[in-house]
């Protein structure tokens, strides 16, 4: 898979974290029919452990080893690309070895040690922006993934804090981390979070996701991330700012229209593969 430069814009999407073996390949089953219907490559998420819940009471996941069975066999039988979370150096090379795309937590982005972890395993490394840090202070990062000789990198825009629990898009962010020569993705679903909202667990604003990503695709992003559940009343991570899955067919048709349209005129750099 091609990822940004003249490519075709790409979706990252998949539950928040994986709920059982069963849910997640239902909802990579899923996400994958839709993607292949509109036309849009498409990389699996889900997460083996969300280490920086609200509560220590709320559901973490099934963990490292377990998490990248069911990855695995994904991968596998619905024959995409898989993309997860690591927390610490010592996860990134067993992760590795199923995940073709490691991602950053945004609260990590600034650990060393984690970055240049994941860069030597060669694979591609998805880095979200911290909701704290400037467009501009993503070169820091870059240089520390890159200083294992690893080039293969994507920067992702989730929002920054506004205030407390409430966060805001800045989409000049966009094109100014595109300029650091890698492609950019926009993160739909946490950028419309509320974090630690409703006390015990975040909250969020999902009816924001489709003006939002518009205007991420209007603006150049390369990707959209999206986290998508059949039920996001039930879901056991994130599911206030989660996107119905109902609603993900008309929503990515629509973004693969316009993105075609900003694609026709404008040149992108950067390229992850």
């Amino acid at each position: 898979m091609r990822l940004g430069a003249g490519n075709p814009l790409f979706l990252i999407a998949g539950p928040c974290v994986i709920e059982s073996e069963a849910h997640a390949m239902k909802i990579a089953e899923a996400v994958a029919r839709i993607a292949g219907d509109v036309g849009v490559p498409y990389v699996f998420k889900a997460s083996f452990d969300k280490a920086n819940r609200s509560s220590v009471k709320s559901y973490r996941g099934p963990g490292l080893a377990e998490g990248l069975r069911i990855l695995g066999k994904i991968k596998a039988a619905v024959r995409v690309p898989v993309l997860t979370d690591i927390h610490e150096p010592a996860q990134a090379a067993p992760a590795a070895e199923v995940a073709d795309i490691l991602q950053i937590p945004a609260f990590l982005a600034r650990q060393t040690d984690l970055l240049v972890a994941a860069g030597k395993t060669g694979r591609i490394i998805n880095v979200k922006k911290p909701q704290f840090a400037a467009p501009q202070d993503m070169a820091n990062v870059v240089e520390k993934i890159a200083s294992t000789g690893n080039t293969k990198i994507i920067l992702t825009e989730r929002g920054s804090s506004f205030g407390y629990q409430n966060l805001v898009v800045d989409m000049r962010g966009i094109p100014m981390m595109k300029k650091l020569g890698y492609p950019v993705v926009f993160d739909a679903t946490h950028s419309v979070q509320l974090p630690g909202g409703q006390g015990h667990a975040s909250g969020g604003q999902p009816e924001f996701i489709e003006p939002l990503a518009r205007a991420a695709v209007a603006a150049g992003a390369d990707g959209v991330f999206l986290e998508t559940h059949d039920n996001p009343a039930a879901a056991l991570s994130d599911g206030a700012n989660a996107l119905p899955l109902a609603q993900l067919p008309a929503l990515l048709s629509r973004l693969k229209q316009l993105s075609e349209v900003v694609r026709g005129w404008s040149g992108v750099r950067g390229a992850a593969s």
